[in-house]
């Protein structure tokens, strides 16, 4: 795996690790409204087959995007991809919007890590896959609020993304807390 990649894994798996099946169901005390940790765990495993799924299009027409990047796009592009910042309280996409469905009551933190490293593998395949063809820098695909993006731009948004999501895991965990 790409070590961007790698790291966003080791970065999901610490607040993960060990949570039990109450705990991944547990929601902020201060906001009902928001995503479980499931659900969040969820919305990123979409956004990578998402993304995978993109880049096996791309890869099946053997050619990269044609869309060109708007002045809106280019600002997005900067705050996220270069200072790493993801905008707050943004509605996801409905593909990656989480089902809300209940999971089995087996399910674990652990179980949560598997999940997310192999939906990191199998996108990680189609990037990989992707860069041999069209390199690493020339854009290759268009993301809908970025514009074009190369793929190393599609990793470094994936971990900018992804420590979004841990930062409100944490405060989930902060606030259950007893």
């Amino acid at each position: 795996m790409h070590p961007t990649l790698q790291q966003l894994v080791s970065e999901l798996s610490g607040p993960l690790r060990g949570l039990t099946y109450a705990q991944i169901l547990q929601t902020p005390r201060e906001d009902a409204g928001r995503w479980n940790i499931h659900q969040i765990v969820e919305h990123l495993r979409l956004t990578y087959s998402s993304t995978a799924e993109s880049m096996r299009i791309r890869l099946e027409k053997a050619r990269p995007t044609r869309s060109r990047t708007t002045p809106s796009q280019l600002l997005a592009r900067l705050v996220v991809l270069r200072f790493g910042l993801m905008p707050g309280r943004r509605e996801a996409p409905p593909g990656v919007t989480p089902s809300g469905a209940t999971p089995e009551p087996s399910l674990t933190g652990d179980h949560l890590i598997a999940m997310v490293s192999g939906s990191l593998n199998a996108m990680d395949t189609a990037l990989v896959q992707a860069e041999a063809l069209f390199g690493s820098a020339a854009p290759c695909d268009s993301h809908f609020a970025l514009g074009p993006l190369s793929v190393s731009q599609w990793r470094r948004f994936h971990l900018v993304h992804g420590r979004h999501h841990i930062g409100q895991i944490l405060a989930i965990r902060h606030s259950c807390r007893d």
